[in-house]
């Protein structure tokens, strides 16, 4: 027996597709990220054509003043659910499939999580790598399928490999595409006067405060609610506030206010086209360069997902690499035959039932604190516990309300309406001890020990 483990102890360690990326377990302390690169991570996500068009779309119906009334509310409330979300990721180290097991869902309700979670990101991913497509063989030519499939196949060998070299992609790309866009923007507006376009009327139909708030803050939702996938490699929790709150200033003040302004000067939502004609080639894989480094994210989130949810439903503990393959092959191939965009109805329902996520996590997490008690108990240890609940029924009943508040009630902002409804109805409910987890489920064993090599498949040089 000793003999055995002193082979095992010796024998080399199997090569595997690119970086497991700690999938089902805590992400130690020693491998997280200093401040300087989960920065430029956070302002990554900021940096995309989109934002500006949506900025565009705002200033053509409304003043600049209402504009950015309603770009502070949308980033107020995303930076309030970031913040209390990715708090609890970072002092975790884990992602959100894994920390709803013990964090108001328990070990089976995770895996409907995960599930909802994969499905709307990997379709989001396809979707807009079919805009990806579409935008650059409008540009350069080609047709949409070819850049669909080159896109799809260089964003998957990023994901492949992990955090690490989405952060390196992140420092060359982030950079790039803000000086590009400055140049381009300080050039176009330079010749038209920046008091008038501010005070100019809205050059098209009036929009509601409330419509331009939920563009604004519902279109991020899912991201916010996904964010331990990027705090758990955080290292403080004044870093995740710092370098959240950075990306909203300059997501929603500065590429958000300047979209707003050049619908003002154009008197259309159609913006891109100042960007890409004002900064020739370079700026066109620039631009490019940082719609990948944005959809990257949906892939890294959902192959996570998916790796959650094949433990817990079938037993098999799937290497994070192989998934994203997997994944990243199966969106590529429905974007690369436009079948993709036909799903936007059906991924649109999706995110109505992420944010309710949110709201039930917040709750245990910071006020409830019912079920997160092993979690306290291990964390310096940078364990798992060794069980989780199986299931919290009350927690699923809320989420359905939450979600039918979501879909159905027609005022406000919906994303938030069912966080805040999913969020009060558990503190109230968990408070009075109605909130019960029911059953108890023993932690995988291989939960505690390193991901399965995929057979036969050689790590390319450098991988992490």
């Amino acid at each position: 027996m000793a003999s055995d483990s002193r082979a095992a102890a010796t024998a080399p360690e199997a090569k595997s597709i690119g970086s497991d990326d700690y999938a089902l377990s805590r992400v130690p302390r020693d491998k997280r990220f200093g401040f300087w690169s989960m920065l430029l991570q956070w302002l990554a996500q900021s940096g995309s054509i989109s934002q500006f068009t949506l900025g565009a779309t705002i200033g053509v119906g409304m003043t600049f003043g209402d504009a950015f009334l309603a770009f502070t509310l949308g980033a107020v409330i995303l930076e309030i659910v970031i913040f209390a979300i990715g708090l609890a990721g970072m002092r975790e180290g884990l992602a959100t499939p894994m920390l709803t097991r013990w964090v108001g869902f328990g070990r089976n309700g995770s895996a409907l999580v995960s599930f909802v979670i994969a499905v709307s990101l990997v379709g989001w991913f396809g979707v807009q790598n079919t805009i990806f497509g579409d935008s650059v063989s409008a540009l350069v030519g080609g047709p949409s399928w070819m850049w669909c499939v080159v896109a799809g196949i260089a964003i998957t060998a990023l994901v492949i490999f992990g955090f690490r070299y989405m952060a390196l992609f992140a420092k060359i790309v982030t950079p790039l595409f803000f000086a590009m866009v400055a140049w381009s923007v300080i050039t176009t507006l330079n010749d038209h006067s920046l008091g008038d376009l501010i005070s100019s009327p809205p050059p098209g139909e009036t929009i509601p405060l409330a419509v331009a708030a939920t563009a604004i803050a519902g279109g991020y939702m899912t991201g916010a609610i996904v964010s331990p996938e990027m705090t758990r490699y955080n290292r403080k929790g004044a870093h995740v506030f710092v370098q959240s709150a950075s990306s909203m200033i300059l997501s929603e003040y500065i590429v958000g206010m300047v979209g707003v302004l050049l619908g003002h000067l154009v008197k259309s939502s159609e913006v891109s086209h100042i960007v890409l004609s004002t900064s020739g080639a370079f700026g066109v894989i620039v631009v490019l360069m940082s719609t990948a480094k944005i959809n990257d994210w949906n892939l890294y989130g959902s192959s996570l997902g998916v790796v959650n949810f094949f433990q817990v439903v079938f037993g098999k503990r799937l290497h994070r690499g192989v998934v994203t393959v997997a994944l990243g092959a199966a969106g590529t191939l429905l974007s690369a035959v436009g079948i993709m965009t036909h799903f936007t109805e059906f991924l649109s329902l999706l995110g109505v039932m992420i944010p309710p996520i949110g709201g039930i996590i917040v709750a245990e997490y910071w006020v409830v604190k019912r079920m997160r008690r092993p979690l306290d108990e291990t964390r310096e240890a940078e364990t798992l516990p060794r069980t989780s609940p199986t299931w919290v029924p009350m927690s699923l009943a809320i989420w359905l309300v939450a979600f039918c508040v979501g879909k159905f009630y027609d005022g406000g902002i919906p994303a938030l309406n069912s966080l805040a409804t999913a969020f009060l109805l558990y503190c109230m409910l968990g408070l009075l001890g109605w909130v019960r987890p029911y059953g108890t489920s023993a932690l995988d064993d291989d939960a505690h020990t390193p991901a399965p090599a995929a057979a036969h498949v050689t790590t390319p040089t450098g991988a992490a």
